[in-house]
């Protein structure tokens, strides 16, 4: 198994978190990492997101769980689990009405190595996404 995370604390509920995080239509406005998010973020829902870390590809994720306000998990990948990549998107309340956010993506399969060594690092684009998340929450 393979992953990347990010987190942050941003001064905002966890509702208003949750309100951008399933705004697939404005993820591009904060989302430095990604051209565009179609279809409704929503449980059993699959979206297509177009990331710039693979320009012109798009990647079909089924929405696998949804807990508003809490955590969604999206799930993508090959045919027969040969490749699988699993996001995961946690909202824990914190003092003072701010939240909790972190996101890891995990990558599993028997494709994996082969996979991976043809990924980019992914890592920066990790923890883009949950600062721009953040300042998009706290009006930044």
């Amino acid at each position: 198994m393979k992953s990347y995370e990010a987190s942050a604390t941003i001064d905002a509920p966890p509702e208003a978190v949750w309100a951008i995080l399933t705004d697939g239509p404005g993820m591009a406005s904060w989302d430095s990492g990604v051209e565009r998010v179609d279809g409704r973020i929503a449980q059993g829902e699959t979206i297509k997101v177009v990331s710039k870390a693979a320009p012109g590809r798009t990647f079909p994720v089924k929405v696998t769980s949804f807990q508003p306000a809490r955590s969604m998990t999206w799930t993508g990948g090959m045919p027969l689990g040969l490749f699988k990549g699993e996001r995961t998107f946690k909202l824990t309340p914190a003092p003072g009405g701010s939240t909790g956010f972190h996101v890891r993506e995990e990558y599993t399969g028997p494709l994996l190595p082969l996979v991976w060594r043809s990924m980019p690092d992914l890592g920066p684009s990790f923890d883009q996404f949950a600062v721009g998340l953040k300042e998009r929450a706290e009006g930044i």
